[in-house]
């Protein structure tokens, strides 16, 4: 049992593509998210599987029910694939109770007045809104009236959740506690769930997988922890939060990794893992700002970067520093419990530091050019090699 299949599917939009030749497969009970940037087709891909845009191409399956086939010219209408779904505004009827709100898609269904009652208030609950059934919708306030929105879309228990980023008009704590909310629904509930978002922490605290998209197509698939620790391309590294993103070319191959020279410096950085191909092979190298030490004794694998300060500030919980490394800028952090170490002036601008960064945190990536022919790649410095 497939929970939702989506074979080649495409969407155009006059001459443009927003959705490119998009295969996924979601297990029954699986909680998956679409994650990128604005115009990727993370919207148009779940809208089509609500059957509010019709494909141009393609195969949608919901619980193992062809609901869009362009080969066969089958289309289920919305109301007709058994879903619920969640929008970015909370689209409430404002001349209802929030009775009257949770209760229209039973009322829809035809289902007798008591269960009808009895499940509004069983949704209502579980979403911590039970003493507020009576109330008319509007009064509440702006986390409350998603709580409805989602106990709505729940309320009939459907096969497949559908959230279009639903929390981002709330404020930074309700989207904390609204998430966990979700999560908490989904896994009592059992439901198969799609969420959009662009937001990387809310994807990955959410999600059994995630799925990364850029313009119209999967640029990776896999596990919070795997996007998160590997990923396989420069632009998931940045959509996952890699700070700190250099172009290269492969320099020295070592036993037990390789060497990156920066492109336009003569800085190297040293990674752990086979290298894509000899000297010379386009490469990059990610790592996040909070793997790299500053002013600190180094790991015997790490690469030992020297620079100036440019710009430093301070979040409460950390310094955050950006480092100039012979043009080319790096990102570092220092946490609160290390900033004893420093001199009230140590990390300002212009001040110089030195910079350690554990093979073992930086990710190797695919070049995003040719290498220049003749062009021999930094080599990593001796002091480093060790």
């Amino acid at each position: 049992m497939s929970g939702v299949k989506i074979d080649g599917l495409v969407k155009e939009f006059g001459g443009s593509t927003a959705v490119e030749h998009l295969d996924l497969d979601i297990v029954p009970g699986e909680f998956v998210t679409l994650l990128g940037p604005s115009g990727c087709g993370k919207t148009t891909t779940l809208r089509c599987l609500a059957g509010l845009e019709v494909p141009t191409r393609g195969e949608i399956s919901i619980a193992d029910r062809v609901v869009y086939s362009a080969t066969s010219g089958t289309f289920v209408p919305p109301d007709k694939r058994d879903i619920g779904m969640v929008f970015q505004s909370y689209g409430l009827w404002p001349h209802m109770t929030v009775a009257g709100n949770v209760g229209y898609p039973l009322k829809l269904a035809k289902v007798a007045k008591p269960q009808a009652r009895e499940q509004v208030v069983d949704m209502l609950d579980r979403v911590g809104l039970a003493e507020r059934i009576d109330q008319m919708a509007t009064s509440l306030s702006g986390g409350q009236q998603q709580r409805v929105a989602l106990a709505r879309a729940m309320v009939n228990r459907p096969t497949l959740m559908l959230f279009d980023e639903p929390l981002s008009n709330l404020d930074a704590k309700l989207r904390l506690s609204m998430r966990a909310q979700i999560r908490e629904l989904h896994d009592q509930l059992g439901t198969t769930s799609v969420y959009v978002t662009h937001d990387q922490e809310e994807a990955i605290a959410l999600a059994d997988r995630v799925v990364v998209m850029n313009m119209g197509r999967i640029e990776q698939v896999g596990s919070p922890r795997e996007l998160y620790r590997r990923p396989a391309s420069a632009f998931v590294a940045d959509f996952m939060g890699f700070q700190n993103i250099l172009q290269g070319t492969v320099g020295d191959v070592l036993a037990g990794g390789y060497v990156v020279g920066v492109t336009g410096t003569n800085t190297a950085v040293r990674v752990a893992g086979a290298a894509p191909g000899p000297a010379g092979t386009p490469a990059a190298v990610a790592f996040r700002a909070s793997h790299v030490c500053v002013n600190a004794e180094r790991s015997p694998d790490a690469s030992t970067l020297t620079g100036r300060i440019k710009a430093s500030t301070y979040l409460g919980s950390c310094m955050r520093v950006l480092v100039d490394v012979g043009g080319a800028l790096v990102r570092a952090q220092v946490d609160e419990g290390e900033l004893h170490r420093f001199g009230p002036d140590d990390l300002s601008p212009g001040h110089e530091v030195t910079l350690s960064v554990p093979a073992a945190q930086v990710v190797g990536l695919p070049g995003d050019g040719p290498a220049a022919a003749g062009v021999t790649a930094p080599r990593l410095p001796a002091a480093v090699a060790g």
